[in-house]
């Protein structure tokens, strides 16, 4: 009886570190971001990532550096169609996860696609982030951009 006491407090206690290191390490993704374009390598725009109320993350647009600041989303459909990027919630329903940020959704206003979304921090530099956008759920079809932290 005390051995399966033992298993099961040296179980809970394990479970308990590592949900928070997992919360420990989407909590350090919340803040400001600039976006860096795949495919160009210029900047995009600044994101700011934030912690909802309901407990998921967010991502809202905050300043456009390559377009006008009061650029419509003119790809984008329903409710957001011609609607200012800045001000936009590109990222939706982020959940804290192994590495970082994952299951919930990013919008490219580029093209007014919603995609499937993680972000982990770079293990080397806490303030670049990997940001994987795919068609699929697992990662495979898709891409991957850089974001860096702004310092204030």
């Amino acid at each position: 009886m005390k051995k399966k006491i033992l298993i099961v407090t040296a179980v809970f206690f394990a479970l308990s570190l590592y949900s928070g290191k997992v919360y420990a390490q989407a909590s350090k993704i919340t803040g400001m971001w600039k976006t860096i374009d795949d495919e160009t390598g210029n900047a995009k725009s600044y994101v700011k990532i934030y912690k909802a109320k309901n407990g998921f993350y967010y991502g809202k647009i905050t300043k456009l550096l390559d377009k006008p600041q009061d650029e419509k989303c003119d790809k984008c459909k329903g409710a957001l169609k011609d609607k200012p990027i800045v001000g936009m919630v590109i990222l939706l329903k982020m959940k804290a996860g192994d590495d970082g940020l994952e299951g919930g959704k990013i919008m490219d206003p580029g093209n007014g696609k919603f995609y499937h979304c993680t972000m982990e921090l770079d293990e080397k530099n806490p303030d670049k982030l990997h940001v994987r956008g795919s068609l699929d759920s697992w990662g495979w079809a898709g891409r991957t951009q850089y974001w860096y932290r702004l310092k204030k």
